[in-house]
């Protein structure tokens, strides 16, 4: 719990920077890149994460690979930041929960909607028309296949679980059942 509430200061924090939705795309796309290059090369991944070597060391190393690439500098300074403070293995986790918080900031709800199978149009049209009302303001869903449902759908939105699935209706009449 400690460690998520480290992501989302150091994500939320990112995402007071940023000045308009056109440069959160591309600052969250170039930082993608970098954690996508960290996973693809060990031995910077090991150099970075060495209690070994020097922060200082270490920022120069990353410098190098920032010179070597089109990063801006707000995401240079970031991925420092992260550096200085020990974080830098927290990064794709930071980007995990970026879209999120900078919805919140636009005044959007984010869902994560999984269902057994995917759905369709109409269907998505309806469910974010009925949170939209529910929520007062807009929605952003995210959608995902969960074949353990059995039917229906769950909806998670931050550490709430709506579970509106026919699994969840069984193991209530289950447990409505055994209690006498």
């Amino acid at each position: 719990m400690k460690s998520q509430i480290l992501i989302r200061r150091y994500a939320q924090g990112f995402v007071q920077a940023v000045l308009d939705e056109a440069e959160f795309n591309e600052l969250q796309a170039e930082l993608a890149d970098f954690a996508g290059m960290l996973s693809n090369l060990e031995d910077l991944k090991d150099s970075l994460s060495s209690p070994l070597l020097p922060v200082n060391v270490k920022k120069e190393i990353v410098r190098e690979v920032v010179a070597s690439t089109s990063l801006k500098s707000k995401a240079a300074r970031f991925i420092i930041l992260l550096l200085k403070h020990n974080r830098l293995g927290r990064l794709a986790e930071i980007l995990a929960v970026m879209p999120e918080i900078w919805n919140e900031r636009c005044g959007v709800a984010t869902y994560e909607v999984s269902s057994v199978a995917p759905l369709d149009d109409d269907q998505k049209k309806a469910l974010a028309a009925k949170l939209e009302k529910l929520e007062k303001r807009p929605v952003h869903l995210e959608y995902g296949i969960d074949p353990g449902l059995v039917g229906g759908f769950s909806l998670k939105k931050g550490h709430v679980v709506y579970d509106l699935s026919l699994r969840n209706h069984l193991l209530r009449l289950r447990d409505t059942m055994t209690e006498g």
